[in-house]
This record gives structure tokens, C-alpha cells and sequence, in this order.
């Protein structure tokens, strides 16, 4: 009976309905609004849909994972994950130092007891650890290693960002939409500008905070971390395919079931408050992955609507730092921790942004911090995101291909250390006037 009656409503919709400009849809006929349900329910295979006690919009898919939407005409916090606890694994209290790994979590110390290993001549080692709040450190600490100093400067967006904010450009209007994993809703550098967080997909044992959520919303909004920190926040938490016997499928499907959501949002919301930008660290487009037309169908449907989407794809590119190097000092980059082996060419024609040796919000306290020393370019889509809400700040009518155009232009010409090639590295403040100039 359900897929009857969404026939029905499909009909009617393709049939009686018109556009927002009043003109006549394209009538479909029976045998196409039958295909439409179809394909949605093969790639959905929707098991039941409900409502909780207070009206969030619960749907239970066959292959056990789950979305939670606020109740119609609200947004809510559909749900509050718990912080992640890493003093839970075994490995805990260490003897000696992990070795280095060459990923992205090289020397992992997050949430460590290495008060047992004598660190006094460790330091080139310490200045390539991820470390947290929670890490408990001996006493035998290289002099050079300022704790208190790295994670100050990693909080910093660097490159003049917060002379920016005191002159008011902050973000202040802009919708930022973030699209990753689950969220430690709570923590204080960004819950008072998380206007909604709803769950998409997302599998039934996931009960805690993801890593990767708290850090890409506190680069773009945090109120001491951020790029745009009076940007108001909607963030939808996905699971971007299915795990299967031990492996994952990536199923792109989701992707664009979460941006038309976006889309639908940003209808609801005053002309002076719509969501310009959505924040994906994900690479779409020219992956191959499943689903990825469909994927990259919704990115346009977004850009229709004057929303940008930005993921890894077609953000900035990302640099490193010396974890003492002042963020505002461009001669503290170098090339990033992930690139630094290898040319990228990749990046040759793009604006590049800070990315490596951050220090951000943590998913195991609400006013926990932990320091990364490789971001990987995760950490580049939201910066990207977070200057172009400054840009659209400053003038609303700016355009996803005026502001790409514009901070290639202003970029200041930098030669890496190691390379014969000069990078084009942002530069914030010049790329504001711009925007200025334009909107004149």
C-alpha cells in the first residue's frame, strides 16, 4: 500500500504541480513514476519509517543503518552522540613510543600514558606526534617541546584571519552546511552556532562522536579555531555506503541524498540567512565509485540554488607547518606532511591553505582540544569553506567562480622549501578586498 500511494503522489506531483516560477512541469507518465520508485527503493530498501516521541523522522533501511530527520517544519539536534574514550583500548599505557606509521595518524599519543618513556632526546619525534588533552606526558620532555605554544598556535587559522574577525568579517548571516561523520554536538567551540544535526544512513552501533566530525566543524565555525566562527552551522552526519563482512562499500548514493536534504533546509531559511556552502571531505567526481553520478547530479541541483559545494576535489590545496612556526608568518609553510615526498601536481593550479599541525576540537570532551600534526586535505575543505562564508559575508552576491578566480589572483607567490616551483598561497585579507571591490 505504501508504494501505491507514492505512485499516486509522484503522479500528482509531475502532473498538477508547477515550477517556483509558475510554469508547467513535464507530465510523466504511470509507467515512469513506477521506474522513479524503483531505483529509490533499490538503492534505499526502506524497511519502516516512524516518529519518535517528539517528532523526529526515523527510517530503518534492510541493511540495518538508519536516518533520524527533525520533525516537519523544525530543525533539531536529532540525537547528542557520547565523546569517544581511546583510554578504553589496550594499549593505553605505552612502554615505548608507536612507531612511525607514514599515514595520516603517524605518531599517535591521543589520549596515551607515556609517563614510562624517557623523552628527553625525542624531540624530532614529538614534533611529528598527534597528541591530546588527555595524553599524559613525564617529566623528561625536551626543553624545545612548548606544548601550551604548539596548541595555541594550532588553534590560530593563521595567515591574518583574526584581524579579519576584528573587524567584523566573521561570518556573521552565512549558512555553512558540513557533511561528514558523527558529532560531538556539545563542545564549545561550535554549539552555539550548530543550528540543526540530523543523521543520514548512518550505522545502529554508532553511538559516539567520530574524530574527523568535531575537527572539520571547528575549522570552519569554532569560536577560537574557526575561519568563519559566527557562520551558522547545519551538519548532517552520513555513512557513505555499508560495511560488509570486514570491508566497506562505498555507495556515493548517500552523498546526494544528504545534499538534497541540504537543499530542502535552505528553503526553509530567510534570505538573509541561506546556506552558501556545504563542506564535504570526501573526493567526488572522477572517483568511480558507486553512485557518484548521482552524487554529482545533487552538487548541481546545490549550485542551482546558489549553494557551493566544496569536497576535496575542488578545495584549496593543503600545506604543513612547523608545529613552532608562527601561522601567520608565511615562511612558516612548507609543502604538506602527505605531499612532502612527492611534486602534487596536482596543486600547481590551486590556491593553497594551511592544513597540517592544527589544533582542534576533540571527540572526547566537550572542551577537549587535540593537536594533528598531518590534516591531510580533510582539513583544507573546511578552511576553504570557512573563507569563502567571509567572502559571501562580504558580499552576498559572490559567486563560487568569482571567489575561486579571485583568490588564485590575490594569492601571494611562495617558494616552498625544497622546491624549484612557486606555490600560490592564499592570502585572506588581499582576497577580502577584492570581494569588496567587486560588490562596488
Amino acid at each position: 500500500m505504501k508504494k501505491i500511494n507514492l505512485i499516486l503522489f509522484l503522479l500528482l506531483l509531475f502532473t498538477a504541480c508547477g515550477t517556483k516560477n509558475n510554469e508547467p512541469v513535464e507530465e510523466i507518465s504511470k509507467e515512469e513514476a513506477i521506474v522513479k520508485v524503483e531505483e529509490k527503493n533499490e538503492n534505499e530498501k526502506i524497511k519502516e519509517e516512524k516518529l519518535s516521541s517528539d517528532g523526529v523522522r526515523i527510517t530503518e533501511y534492510e541493511d540495518g543503518y538508519t536516518s533520524m530527520l527533525s520533525p516537519v517544519g523544525e530543525m533539531v539536534i536529532v540525537r547528542k552522540p557520547e565523546a569517544y574514550d581511546y583510554t578504553s583500548f589496550p594499549d593505553y599505557v605505552l612502554s615505548e613510543l608507536p612507531a612511525g606509521t607514514g599515514t595520516e595518524f603517524n605518531q599517535d599519543l591521543r589520549s596515551k600514558d607515556v609517563t614510562n618513556i624517557d623523552l628527553s632526546y625525542k624531540l624530532d619525534y614529538l614534533l611529528e606526534a598527534d597528541f591530546d588533552d588527555n595524553t599524559k606526558w613525564p617529566d623528561s620532555l625536551p626543553k624545545e617541546f612548548d606544548i601550551e605554544k604548539i596548541m595555541e598556535y594550532g588553534k590560530d587559522p593563521g595567515f591574518g584571519v583574526r584581524e579579519l574577525h576584528k573587524q567584523g568579517i566573521n561570518g556573521e548571516g552565512v549558512g555553512i552546511a558540513i557533511i561528514d561523520g558523527s558529532l560531538l554536538v556539545d563542545h564549545v567551540e561550535y554549539k552555539d552556532r550548530l543550528k540543526l544535526y540530523e543523521e543520514i544512513h548512518m550505522h545502529p552501533q554508532t553511538n559516539t562522536s567520530e574524530m574527523h566530525g568535531p575537527a572539520v566543524a571547528s575549522i570552519a565555525v569554532g569560536k577560537n579555531i574557526g575561519v568563519a566562527p559566527m557562520a551558522d552551522l547545519y551538519y548532517i552526519a552520513v555513512t557513505h555506503g555499508v560495511y560488509n563482512e570486514g570491508s566497506f562499500d562505498f555507495d556515493l548514493y548517500w552523498f546526494g541524498k544528504v545534499i538534497d536534504r541540504v537543499i530542502e533546509i535552505n528553503k526553509t531559511l530567510p534570505e538573509d540567512r541561506k546556506i552558501r556552502v556545504i563542506s564535504i571531505s570526501f573526493g567526488l567526481g572522477g572517483s568511480g565509485l558507486k553512485n557518484e553520478d548521482l552524487a554529482m547530479e545533487a552538487v548541481e541541483r546545490a549550485k542551482e540554488e546558489g549553494i557551493y559545494t566544496i569536497t576535496v576535489s575542488q578545495s584549496m590545496g593543503g600545506l604543513g607547518r612547523n608545529p613552532l612556526g608562527d601561522p601567520n608568518d608565511i615562511n612558516s609553510y612548507t609543502k604538506g606532511y602527505f605531499w612532502r615526498d612527492s611534486p602534487a601536481p596536482g596543486f600547481i593550479d590551486r590556491t593553497m591553505a594551511p592544513m597540517d599541525s592544527r589544533c582542534l576540537a576533540s571527540p572526547t570532551g566537550e572542551d577537549k582540544y587535540v593537536f594533528y600534526y598531518s590534516g591531510g586535505m580533510s582539513w583544507a575543505v573546511p578552511y576553504t569553506a570557512g573563507l569563502y562564508a567571509l567572502c559571501c559575508q562580504v558580499n552576498p552576491e559572490i559567486t563560487s567562480e568569482e571567489f575561486e578566480r579571485l583568490a588564485l589572483e590575490t594569492a601571494d607567490d611562495v617558494q616552498l622549501t625544497g622546491e624549484g616551483i612557486k606555490r600560490k598561497i592564499v592570502n585572506p585579507k588581499a582576497l577580502i578586498e577584492e570581494v569588496k571591490k567587486i560588490k562596488e
